[in-house]
């Protein structure tokens, strides 16, 4: 196979075959297709587009480009992706929420993008806290705590980072195809049972409208379905920040205030325990709503918070004494 043929199909519009996608992600991983070309395949698809089966095998294929993790737990394992939005700190509340009601949680997030904030920023406001830690660390922590929010690893999914790359510079970001790739290659490599992606809309959001965010809810749930992953999502507004607050360590904050049960943003917590809930029903908990509030009520979300930051480098202390 050579790469420009496969480039000229998709740019002539034809259906890609899914030994010639495998063939074209494995030379972006291992550097034998060139810069021009993975830019040139980017924007054919932007223009041509992909049908389900040749999303999911881009998928799969850029998944495959790495270490996919297993997990040997004593229940399912999930995770919940959102597409970005200001003030938005849902994962540093729902990860430790979920995780006391019996899902493990080895979460791999992300910087920044734009406007958007980032989880893995927001995290490095508390003092310590690694969000590269070693592999082994991050199973320990799983297991120990039933949850891990951590940055991807040069070993996850590195087809990704290469397309990104050239996706940056070649106003190909948007693209639908590319974008449900992108999140799901990651987040399947993480070994994950079951996905509830947030899909934000709105002004404050990376995709602004209604129309193209619904779009790609329903590809993102599409191709992780068809990748044997359980998924749903739910389109969430942005068009005013989520928390009552926006910058990194003052989102923390109200974060750990929601976790002790103090007040805070009710739109914050209502959007938490949608995505929670949605995400316990695909995990097959019974009842997500009751034990949700009573996790939030007893302590033991925020309990599980504080074992996530110490075991990574964060103070052991840090839910009982932090400040806003």
């Amino acid at each position: 196979m050579l790469p420009q043929e496969i480039i000229r199909r998709k740019r002539d519009g034809e259906t890609l075959r899914r030994e010639e996608i495998e063939f074209f992600v494995a030379g972006m991983t291992d550097g034998r297709i060139t810069e021009g070309q993975v830019a040139a395949f980017a924007m054919a698809v932007l223009w041509r587009g992909m049908d389900l089966e040749e999303r999911v095998a881009l998928t799969e294929a850029m998944r495959d480009s790495g270490e996919v993790l297993r997990w040997d737990l004593g229940g399912p394992v999930a995770d919940k992706h959102s597409t970005g939005g200001v003030g938005d700190c849902v994962s540093l509340v729902l990860g430790p929420l979920v995780a006391a009601c019996g899902v493990f949680v080895p979460m791999i997030s992300g910087r920044g993008l734009g406007h958007t904030g980032g989880t893995l920023d927001k995290l490095e406001a508390i003092p310590g806290y690694r969000t590269d830690p070693e592999e082994a660390l991050f199973r320990r922590v799983v297991a120990e705590a039933g949850v891990a929010i951590i940055g991807q690893t040069a070993e996850l999914a590195p087809a990704d980072r290469r397309m990104y790359a050239v996706r940056d510079v070649t106003a190909t970001v948007e693209s639908i195809d590319l974008i449900t790739a992108s999140i799901l290659s990651k987040k399947l490599a993480a070994g994950l049972e079951c996905l509830v992606m947030d899909v934000k809309t709105g002004n404050g959001a990376f995709m602004v409208e209604l129309e193209a965010s619904r779009k790609l809810a329903e590809s993102i749930v599409q191709v992780a379905n068809g990748a044997g992953v359980r998924t749903s999502a739910l389109v969430t507004d942005m068009n005013q920040p989520l928390a009552s607050s926006a910058g990194n360590a003052v989102e923390v904050m109200e974060c750990v205030r929601l976790l002790r049960g103090e007040p805070g943003s009710d739109r914050l917590r209502a959007v938490t325990l949608e995505l929670a809930a949605e995400l316990l029903d695909l995990a097959g908990i019974d009842n997500p709503r009751p034990r949700l509030e009573d996790a939030l009520a007893s302590g033991a979300a925020a309990e599980r918070f504080g074992r996530m930051t110490a075991a990574l480098g964060g103070p052991a202390d840090f839910v009982e004494r932090a400040e806003g």
